[in-house]
């Protein structure tokens, strides 16, 4: 059924342009579709061009904008008109026109004029808003909350695991917060800017607005947050109208009970907004947060982002965030008047959302009124249940990965005790679901209580886990005739759905935090799958925000709790300064945020360069959880300073064509000397010139030589060889971790040895993926080994997902693209693999590549969006004959391969 499908996709994929000549589609502002919010005053526009002609490339555009859609249609750009621009450019287009104004809606339309002597018609209209550029366009909002601690029982940075016992549990006010107000014109728009710390969920006259979870982003709260903007035109009403806000605890504040990686406080729950009301008479009226609010405590009496959540329906206000709310005799009182972090910016990722819903596939009754659920898959999210039951009864809910020997939920890895509670007000079938907290599971082990034990017990009557995470698009697809490859792709896919929030987490459960490695080492496998551009650039922000005056990047950011060394700092996690920035310009064009981090990849260079002794980096985590005599954990395989110091060398290498990209010649030439000596003490301290291999000859030694560029070029086949020969003599079993799996798929993809690839992952009887799988596993596990003990949802070792795509789909960018505008096709057959399909939907388009073995022939289908052009490489040797649509071509050869050079469209490719 799933081939079938990914079949399905693929005809539609090559029907794709079917009967146009030039079209122009996804129009973008910064990467995002019709974006609230946006806070730059200038802003990037993308699109994408389709045709139904071979080798497309654009000449010219014009764009228009306007403050007004209607201008549109009669083509009139009163705000900016680019008119006629010959250029090939059809993403990061600077905007160059009037002034924009904080608020203002804005529309947009282009054309397009091609190499063919195409015209496209106007594009449709899309738009955006923008946000608050400053602090004076907030209209004096302040900041407002239920209460406020003194300034000396603030916890910043939070301290690591549960602090002082003198401390006590500090819980505190989960609030809600409410105004009312009159509109008595008729509105044209509405917009609400807001931000609630930790978290919050704002309705109008009793619904909730948007659909997002845990709003706004995690940031570093010393220094900035987010707000986030809605369009609320359709929640106002003529009359009365009430905004009411819940505010959540999130990393903001972690009380001190429970489960918790660290305990801390930035200070109480608050909020600040501004509502913009637009009326078609032309005024406007802002609705802010100021002392005329009231705020009560709310029914979650219990929250915290690792511990859980308790909820007491028995406090819930029926109406309360309805106008002419009847208070009851219960007094609200007046909101206090607080501080908060005094930058404030968009949130222009992407929102994390409730993305899938998972049913129950087994249930296991362990006694009287205790169940445990099996929902069949690990991932991030949170319980929902439907219940019925006396008032006072509860529902508590302990979620698990796995499970003991005696079938009850195992938080051991996971961080114990967690929970969510419901108290039930005893009215008819009551549902609920957490609001400010996420957990990661599989099972969950649910004890309903009676509040008076001669009474029965509260009734489970529906039962569900809902998955959270980014909601990213999904870019990216494979499927092959293996399926123990399928498996550990949706394997790996798991883990990394599970832990894209809005940083990317090592783990959903137990830590929650940003873990900078994996963002450049596991990168590449998730841009092939999933749009993060906009998150890309939200990480890099938290990058830039921690870092310290003598240029140092901690391991984790955004940076909530000081770890001690080596969790503190390490080359191979603080690197992702340098490496995401490049890489996120290469992935996606982004060259605006590269020129906005230069000052702290600089930086960071300096701080390693300061850091060094004789130009070696020998502190840091190492090659984190190899395979070695012991445990997993510290690197064994790989002596310390062989991986820092390797990267060390690329970081340079990067620095060196960033430096060229952005016209710095001084500080190209300090990089490539201080790279040079860098190589050269490498060398001199960790190659083998007798044995011609790195350090001990580990995979992560030689392949993160090779992969980096270290080794001279008269020994590389030599130190292949090496890779090769250890891996084949533990009979093509892995020993490489964290820091160098990716480098040894790498090395060897580079060096045309797929085939050890496949020997390596094609089986499940030593620590892998495979061996995952067998034991169980649904998401990727932070083990080669699967251990019970450590996360088995884990974001870092799933580095094979890259080669799915660039190694067997064989889509893969050329060393001198920008976004995917030069393609190289180079599939590789190995093993009993007979077919494969790789799509991506790069900047420009889709990309897809198809191939199978048909007896002996290889068949090969691409496509290649317009403003691309790509090179295809046929497993060929000379004198076989290579057709293209059926029609036998002439090409040249390079090594094994068949090469052709092709432009934008649709192909077939066969040969003997």
């Amino acid at each position: 059924m799933k081939r079938l499908l990914y079949c399905v996709i693929f005809c539609l994929l090559f029907q794709w342009g079917a009967g146009q000549k030039l079209n122009i589609a996804k129009l973008r502002i910064e990467y995002m579709t019709n974006p609230l919010g946006v806070d730059i005053p200038k802003p990037h526009f993308s699109w994408e061009l389709e045709s139904d002609q071979r080798n497309i490339l654009q000449i010219a555009y014009r764009v228009l904008v306007a403050d007004d859609s209607t201008l549109l249609k009669k083509n009139v750009g009163n705000v900016w008109d680019s008119k006629k621009v010959m250029s090939k450019e059809s993403i990061q287009v600077l905007y160059s026109g009037k002034l924009l104004r904080p608020v203002r809606k804005y529309f947009w339309k282009l054309m397009a004029w091609d190499n063919k002597g195409n015209v496209s018609s106007w594009s449709d209209i899309a738009m955006w808003q923008m946000g608050l550029l400053g602090k004076k366009d907030w209209q004096q909002a302040k900041w407002i909350g239920h209460n406020e601690i003194i300034d000396s029982l603030l916890i910043v940075p939070h301290v690591h695991l549960n602090g002082k016992r003198s401390w006590g549990t500090r819980r505190n006010t989960i609030p809600l917060m409410r105004k009312e107000f009159i509109v008595n014109k008729t509105i044209k728009n509405a917009t609400v800017f807001i931000s609630g710390l930790g978290h919050f969920e704002m309705s109008i006259n009793g619904r909730k607005i948007g659909d997002h979870f845990l709003d706004p982003g995690w940031t570093n709260y010393s220094r900035h947050a987010q707000y986030v903007t809605f369009d609320v035109t359709g929640q106002l009403k003529q009359g009365r109208n009430a905004i009411g806000v819940i505010l959540g605890n999130g990393f903001y504040y972690i009380p001190g009970q429970r489960y918790r990686k660290m305990t801390g406080a930035y200070g109480q729950p608050k909020m600040i907004m501004r509502s913009v009301i637009e009326y078609t008479d032309g005024t406007v009226d802002n609705i802010i947060s100021d002392e005329s609010w009231q705020t009560l405590e709310s029914p979650i009496i219990f929250s915290s982002i690792f511990g859980g959540e308790d909820h007491d329906a028995s406090k819930e206000q029926l109406g309360w965030d309805n106008a002419g709310f009847i208070k009851d005799g219960i007094d609200w009182f007046d909101v206090i008047i607080t501080n908060g972090p005094e930058k404030l910016e968009s949130q222009m990722q992407h929102p994390v959302k409730i993305m899938e819903r998972f049913g129950v596939k087994a249930k296991t009754e362990l006694r009287k009124n205790v169940w445990v659920y099996d929902l069949g898959q690990n991932f991030s999210g949170i319980p929902s249940i439907k219940v019925s039951g006396s008032k006072g009864d509860t529902v508590r809910i302990f979620c698990a990965e796995l499970l003991n020997a005696d079938g009850t939920a195992n938080q051991k890895a996971t961080g114990s005790p967690s929970y969510f509670t419901y108290i039930l007000k005893g009215v008819g079938d009551e549902s609920w679901q957490p609001k400010f907290t996420y957990t990661g599971f599989r099972y969950m082990q649910v004890y309903c209580i009676a509040k008076d034990s001669l009474k029965s017990s509260p009734v489970v009557k529906e039962i569900e886990g809902l998955h959270i995470r980014n909601a990213v698009e999904s870019v990216g697809s494979f499927t092959s005739s293996n399926e123990l490859f399928n498996r550990t792709n949706t394997l790996i896919d798991w883990a990394i759905k599970s832990n894209t929030v809005s940083v990317f987490t090592d783990c959903p459960h137990r830590e929650k935090l940003g873990w900078l490695e994996q963002t450049h080492l596991m990168g590449s496998s998730v841009q092939y799958n999933y749009d993060v551009a906009s998150l890309n650039r939200k990480v890099i922000k938290d990058m830039m925000n921690a870092q310290y005056t003598n240029g140092m990047i901690p391991e984790i950011t955004p940076e909530y709790t000081k770890f001690t060394p080596p969790f503190d700092e390490s080359p191979e996690w603080g690197s992702a300064a340098i490496i995401l920035p490049w890489y996120n310009y290469k992935w996606y064009g982004d060259k605006q945020t590269l020129l906005e981090a230069y000052d702290m990849m600089k930086g960071y260079i300096m701080y390693l360069k300061n850091k060094a002794k004789n130009n070696i980096l020998s502190h840091g985590l190492g090659d984190w959880f190899d395979i070695g005599p012991k445990k997993s954990g510290f690197a064994q395989m790989t002596k310390m300073g062989v991986t820092a110091t390797a990267t060390f060398y690329y970081d340079l290498g990067i620095m060196s064509e960033v430096a060229k990209l952005l016209r710095l010649p001084s500080d190209k030439k300090m990089y490539d000397e201080l790279g040079l000596a860098v190589k050269r003490a490498f060398n001199d301290e960790f190659f083998r010139k007798q044995k011609l291999e790195y350090d001990s000859a580990s995979q992560t030694a030689n392949a993160m030589a090779l992969y980096m560029g270290l080794v001279e070029p008269q020994h590389r086949q030599a130190v292949i060889d090496a890779l090769i020969k250890d891996i084949r003599q533990r009979n093509n079993a892995l020993t490489a971790g964290d820091i160098g799996y990716r480098y040894v798929l790498r090395a060897l993809e580079e060096a045309g040895r797929s085939d050890v690839i496949f020997d390596m992952n094609s089986r499940d009887d030593v620590p892998g993926y495979g061996f995952q799988l067998r034991n169980g596993a649904t998401a990727l596990t932070e083990s080669w080994q699967a251990y019970e003990s450590v996360s088995n949802n884990h974001f870092m070792l799933g580095h094979l997902m890259e080669w799915f795509y660039t190694g067997l789909g064989g889509i893969r960018q050329a060393n001198n693209s920008v976004a995917y505008d030069k393609i190289e096709f180079m599939p590789q057959p190995v093993g009993d693999v007979t077919s494969a399909f790789a799509s991506y939907h790069s900047v420009y388009g889709e990309i897809a590549s198809k191939w199978k073995i048909n007896g002996n022939r290889f068949e090969l289908e691409v496509l290649i969006p317009p403003n691309s052009t790509a090179v295809v490489y046929l497993p060929a040797t000379k004198g076989s004959v290579v057709k293209q649509n059926g029609k036998a071509i002439n090409v040249k050869h390079s090594g094994r391969n068949a090469v052709i050079k092709i432009g934008s469209g649709k192909y077939n490719f066969s040969v003997n």
